[in-house]
């Protein structure tokens, strides 16, 4: 395994415990027997998870580009069973779920966007990846969509966030646009 694919697998792999630490201690908001909460702009609130979520979405997606498709599979399978290591029994099935399904989206969107338009292919996979998440996690854990707004935008701002270091990265030859 190449440096850099170590280097990426080991941040995507260290946000999934990230995002279910931060879901119950930090936040400007802490529900008893819910989320902690935080602004994520427009108004909005989010559990604070969100943005860990947002950036497993990116650093998938920098897996692909360093590593290939099958390296990309590879992390979300690892984030899977990660996943079910690290959160609270009482959210696993939703945690697991929503990771699962919402990085498979990311994929599904980013892939054949990729060579020709990172940039629209960062956003558009964030954004396909932040919609499931959310829905995903917030109805299988809470039965409610109440923060599905607050959770996609929180997630997507990662995504913009992305771009500009993804764009820069490719031109100077860190990540190839003929990577498999």
């Amino acid at each position: 395994m190449q440096p850099k694919t170590a280097i990426l697998l080991a941040a995507f792999a260290a946000t999934i415990p990230a995002a279910n630490w931060l879901i119950g201690n930090v936040g400007t908001e802490c529900i008893p027997n819910g989320p902690c909460l935080l602004p994520v702009g427009f108004g909005l609130m989010a559990p604070s998870g969100v943005l860990m979520v947002g950036a497993t979405l990116v650093l998938r997606d920098m897996v692909q580009e360093a590593s290939g498709l099958k390296a990309s599979i590879a992390a979300i399978a690892l984030g899977g069973a990660i996943a079910w290591l690290v959160a609270p029994p009482m959210l696993v099935l939703a945690s697991v779920a929503a990771f699962l399904l919402s990085e498979f989206a990311d994929l599904a969107v980013y892939t054949p966007l990729r060579k020709k338009r990172l940039g629209l292919a960062v956003l558009a996979s964030g954004l396909a990846g932040s919609l499931v998440d959310s829905a995903v996690f917030l109805w299988l854990a809470f039965g409610s969509l109440d923060f599905i707004a607050g959770q996609t935008l929180g997630k997507f701002w990662m995504s913009v966030a992305a771009v500009p270091v993804m764009l820069k990265i490719r031109s100077l030859a860190l990540i190839s646009k003929e990577q498999p």
